[in-house]
């Protein structure tokens, strides 16, 4: 079985379906499904994360779509909407503060007005 995410115009990820495995040549489903919705449709592997194949194969297209998500046509890959405007995608296609958390174990917040790690009280 395969996923397949349609695109609006924009190429934000609409919905997410799952479909016939790619391995069935009958058609080129990514076509066949966006004829079908009159969108532009691309297959997504679920076990893509952060530009690794989570059961040891080949990354494919970055990440999984999920809605909301972009598509860029350039990178051929998908990515989650930019979360603030100083964070930077990096080279697996995640978005990185402009500076590390400061312990990855303890519960804290980006400030994007003081461009800092805020550690949330409990």
């Amino acid at each position: 079985m395969a996923h397949y995410a349609f695109l609006d115009e924009n190429n934000i990820v609409t919905e997410v379906i799952v479909g016939k495995d790619e391995t069935d040549t009958e058609h080129d489903w990514e076509v066949y499904y966006g004829n079908i919705r009159n969108q532009t449709c691309k297959r997504t592997s679920y076990n893509t994360q952060a530009n690794i194949h989570l059961l040891g194969g080949i990354a494919f297209r970055g990440n999984y779509a999920s809605v909301g998500f972009i598509y860029d046509e350039t990178l051929d890959v998908f990515y989650a909407p930019k979360p603030y405007a100083s964070w930077i995608l990096n080279e697996n296609y995640v978005w990185e503060a402009p500076i590390t958390q400061p312990e990855p174990t303890t519960d804290y917040t980006w400030n994007e007005e003081t461009q800092s790690w805020d550690l949330i009280n409990e």
